[in-house]
């Protein structure tokens, strides 16, 4: 407790909440101080034999595939060219969820019809297991790059509905009642107002589908094969190649990492207003 004094007869008195150690740490640290705990773990599970070495192989063994697989994309080499049929479909299914949960978005949140029956629709088909719509993208698809596209923008999809949804529902009565007096059309007042207003819950959806593409592509790549990341995968596992495992998922989630920064990055140059407004608020 500290005491302000105001004048010589008034003093006023601020309560100041004592922060915990932990919380005072920089992000770096806090992130190198779990990975340590989590490597320490990791190793201590594999000295105590619970589980068969086979099936969780030491850090130091991991280590050594991770350096492998480093070599091996650095080198040109089959790994990279399987990395990049990764990309492909994982930004190529991104777009695509972009480009449809946009459109649902705004019939959802701009309409009645949309809201009372198009999102039910779209509620109860996320619900279902997306892993068993794999086959039907296959039948429909073939084996090819389209079926795991379509699989992985299928995924992330509907976060950015539901998101451009509640963005347009975000938008003040008296933003929209000063645009309805100016004249402005249901168009304008959409484009120019409420999806701007409804970028910050637009970018939360598009973080969250940024992840689950990442999922359905390499769903896809289990079920129906390919020449990904996800086949590779699929293959050393098969041999009981665990090491091998472990390392290229480190890869791929290096990979949803960069996806989900680079949407970040976007979001605080296009949505800046809600960057100063946080930093205000912590002063």
């Amino acid at each position: 407790m500290t005491h302000v004094p105001v004048s010589d007869d008034v003093e006023q008195t601020t309560w100041s909440e004592p922060v915990p150690l932990i919380e005072t740490l920089p992000r770096s640290v806090g992130i190198i101080l779990i990975l340590v705990g989590l490597i320490a773990s990791w190793q201590l599970v594999y000295l105590s034999g619970i589980v068969s070495p086979i099936i969780l192989p030491s850090p130091m063994e991991t280590a050594e595939d991770v350096v492998f697989v480093g070599k091996n994309l650095f080198s040109g080499d089959y790994m990279l060219a399987a990395l990049w049929v990764t990309i492909q479909e994982v930004l190529l299914g991104f777009a695509i969820a972009i480009a449809i949960g946009l459109v649902l978005g705004i019939i959802v949140g701009e309409s009645i019809f949309g809201e009372r029956a198009v999102l039910p629709l779209l509620v109860a088909i996320d619900t279902m297991p997306k892993v068993a719509f794999a086959p039907l993208f296959l039948a429909w698809l073939g084996f090819g790059i389209a079926s795991k596209v379509a699989l992985a923008a299928f995924i992330a999809t509907f976060p950015i509905v539901v998101a451009t949804a509640a963005g347009i529902h975000a938008a003040d009565e008296n933003a929209r009642m000063l645009f309805k007096t100016m004249g402005a059309s249901r168009w304008q007042t959409l484009f120019k107002m409420k999806l701007l207003v409804g970028l910050p819950q637009l970018f939360t959806g598009l973080k969250i589908a940024a992840v689950g593409v990442m999922a359905g592509a390499i769903t896809g790549e289990f079920i129906g094969g390919g020449k990904g990341f996800g086949e590779l995968i699929r293959v050393a596992a098969s041999q009981l190649n665990t090491p091998r495992v472990f390392a290229l998922i480190l890869y791929l989630s290096l990979l949803g990492l960069a996806l989900f920064w680079a949407v970040v990055w976007v979001e605080r140059r296009i949505v800046f207003w809600q960057s100063t407004s946080a930093s205000m608020k912590g002063k």
